[in-house]
């Protein structure tokens, strides 16, 4: 099934039927047909009821299968337990897009769970899409049709927005109405059961009546399938997302809604950076940054010019700018020398330009201007305070009128005030100018605007490193661990594997007796180090189960006694296999890569500093595997950690080439053995530069 070919039909149907239609005022079935009729939708319209007869001068068919023609979408407002029948109906019909309105579905239990399944098993056989169960409907306003209960139908604009939560869509849909920020398309993605938001993001990037994506979710159904979409779409149109489930309490509040696991949120904030996505925290910050898009260009770069009738703004604004990655623009000197010419003596000519609290509509206009003209500057932020002289609708108009004539750039207007404001405020609306109460806003919308352009063009089509590795060794090492009836490998399994994919480790093995202990360090070359061989001991040094820097074989003897009688002391029920003896790494900076699986989008790579202290100084950074060298490069150098590597205060730089490897092998470890459920490397030592990295303790949990 190609679902992006149907997703089209979803959007551009020729014909609708809607089962489930009623004459009835209050009932969904109503409301969906109210709404495609008032609409405008021009394709055919086929109400499906039992009772047949007539809705809203439509004629009532008894069933789908009485359709006489064909039927691209159906719109189902049933009870759920008639569902199943009527989609193997509209399957028998061809029917080649379903909207299910219907909840109680998964999101109502076990029985609503298993009767979910069995929708998308009716889906795959007829090959047929299903938008939902329990969703608000769908709004293509450039076709236009509204096959929603929604309470209104949004303006035209050019934002496409996908929600999780259909009573937010709803909320969101009047206030649209209210800002008059337009839409290309609405979409409630409900349980997802087929569809999901990928598939919605790559219809989105293909749509030509949409510039800008937004979405509201709280789960991804599919985390790869989630990044590949949103890589294709980023370096066209920007994506923007808020992600709800943050806290513990709301990850569960989220999985009982729509019954979709959530996941970490470390693991979305890591695929959102990725991926090139940015997020927004909250419903207000993400349409502040809608308000910019749907007539404005994207800003070239960071440097911004202020426009200003008032101090005090001019510099809370200038706060923000720094706060949030914009720059001030440095104004060319004939900029300069022609504010100082134009504007009154008292006026401050440098950015922010302060145009004085006498300032007219035509010291706006020379003002904003000669800002847009100047090839140094990127966008324009007016600010209009209500003093005893400003004229607030002049001064609107001219912001408008000048913008016209240098559309290339950003403008955003502040007017700040109440009931004075509120005329300007339309005019500019009006005018294709967003407009905002305080300075913090525009300037948070704006900043979100250029970090987008920089993650935009951060994507690159860069190859997956491939290293060689002996994955045989490491499948032989697993299937001993299952046959032991383990999860947790001993010391010296794990560094196995890291030595199967040519991770450099300090070398151990494993020692049943003392006596085996004394000849292995012989081996392996004092000093030698020392630690207890239990899966069921995670923190070793707590029950004296290390020992370090041992120099002779009765210093290894006695080590070797020491730590088996400390284990059975304080954990008298663990299952102890040993000691590891290991030879003793030379010291370097201390390193922690870890790896953790998420529910939703696999092996989270964990970087940072390392030692003893890592849970206290908590200086790491995250990327998802696979991952690329520029990924590992950005991972390493987030962290204070990679400020210390590049070389500090004189001392050398280390060998971060190594690193990288090391994280990049690791990356593949765990992308190519899926059972790898947690990997924890730390410490591991850094070394200066062509001196490589070694692992010193390694520890592999397996699903």
């Amino acid at each position: 099934m190609n679902r992006q070919a149907s997703i089209d039909v979803l959007f551009n149907p020729r014909s609708i039927a809607v089962i489930g239609a009623s004459n009835t005022r209050g009932k969904l079935g109503n409301d969906v047909m109210r709404n495609l009729i008032d609409s405008g939708f021009e394709g055919r319209i086929y109400p499906v009821n039992p009772k047949a007869g007539e809705i809203l001068g439509q004629k009532v068919f008894r069933s789908v299968t009485d359709i006489p023609r064909d039927v691209d979408v159906a719109v189902i407002v049933i009870p759920a337990r008639f569902v199943l029948k009527t989609v193997e109906e509209c399957g028998e019909k061809g029917v080649k897009a379903l909207v299910i309105i219907t909840a109680g579905f998964k999101e109502s239990g076990h029985e609503g769970q298993e009767a979910e399944k069995k929708l998308v098993e009716l889906a795959e056989k007829y090959e047929m899409i299903i938008q939902g169960p329990n969703c608000l409907g769908i709004i293509n306003t450039s076709a236009p049709y509204n096959a929603s209960f929604s309470a209104g139908t949004p303006v035209i604009g050019t934002i496409a927005f996908a929600s999780q939560s259909g009573a937010l869509m709803t909320g969101i849909l009047d206030w649209s109405l209210m800002e008059k920020i337009g839409f290309s398309k609405f979409v409630s993605l409900g349980n997802k059961a087929h569809l999901d938001e990928a598939d919605f993001i790559e219809a989105f990037g293909r749509d030509p009546d949409t510039s800008f994506i937004l979405l509201y979710i709280e789960s991804v159904i599919d985390g790869h399938k989630f990044m590949e979409a949103c890589k294709k779409v980023i370096p066209h149109k920007p994506i923007f997302i808020v992600k709800s489930g943050v806290s513990v309490a709301g990850a569960r509040a989220a999985s009982s809604h729509t019954g979709s696991l959530a996941g970490s949120d470390t693991a979305y904030e890591t695929a959102f950076k990725q991926s090139g996505v940015r997020r927004a925290h909250n419903m207000a910050s993400l349409f502040d940054v809608a308000s910019l898009i749907d007539d404005m260009q994207l800003p070239s770069g960071n440097r911004v010019a202020i426009i200003t009738n008032a101090g005090g703004p001019g510099i809370m604004t200038t706060d923000a700018c720094e706060a949030g990655g914009l720059e001030l623009a440095q104004f060319t000197s004939q900029t300069g020398d022609y504010l100082k010419a134009n504007l009154p003596p008292a006026a401050s000519v440098a950015n922010p330009i302060d145009a004085l609290g006498t300032a007219q509509p035509d010291d706006y206009e020379l003002c904003i201007e000669a800002s847009l003209k100047d090839e140094n500057v990127d966008a324009v932020l007016v600010l209009l305070t209500p003093q005893a002289m400003t004229k607030t609708t002049e001064s609107a108009k001219v912001i408008v009128d000048v913008h016209k004539n240098y559309p290339d750039k950003p403008l955003l207007a502040v007017f700040m005030g109440g009931n004075s404001m509120v005329y300007p405020r339309i005019v500019l609306t009006t005018g294709g100018i967003p407009v905002f109460d305080f300075p913090e806003r525009a300037v948070h919308a704006l900043s979100e605007l250029y970090k987008y352009t920089v993650s935009r063009d951060r994507l690159k089509d860069e190859e997956i490193p491939k290293f060689k590795a002996d994955m045989k060794k490491v499948e032989k090492i697993f299937a001993d661990v299952r046959r032991d009836d383990r999860r947790v490998l001993l010391g010296s399994e794990a560094h196995e594997i890291a030595e199967a994919y040519d991770i450099p480790v300090a070398r151990i093995r494993l020692a049943t007796n003392s006596e085996e202990a004394k000849s292995l360090s012989d081996e392996l070359g004092y000093p030698i180090v020392l630690k207890i061989a239990s899966p069921d001991i995670i923190h070793k040094s707590d029950i004296g189960g290390i020992m370090i820097g041992l120099k002779t074989p009765e210093e290894v003897e006695t080590g070797f006694n020491q730590i088996i009688d400390s284990a059975k002391k304080h954990m008298p029920d663990a299952k102890v296999y040993g000691v590891d003896v290991q030879e003793m790494a030379e010291k370097g900076k201390e390193l922690i890569i870890g790896c953790s699986r998420d529910v939703q989008f696999g092996p989270l790579i964990m970087f940072g500093t390392g030692g003893i202290f890592v849970n206290y100084l908590k200086d790491i950074s995250f990327r998802l595997a696979p991952m690329t060298r520029t990924d590992a490069s950005e991972l390493i150098m987030e962290t204070k950690m990679g400020t210390l590597l590049s070389g500090v205060r004189g001392e050398a730089p280390s060998d971060i080439a190594a690193i990288e490897d090391t994280i990049l092998k690791i990356s593949q470890l765990v992308t190519d053995f899926e059972e790898i459920v947690e990997l924890d490397i730390n410490p591991a030592f850094a070394y200066e530069s062509g001196k490589g990295v070694s692992a010193v303790d390694v520890k592999i949990t397996i699903g």
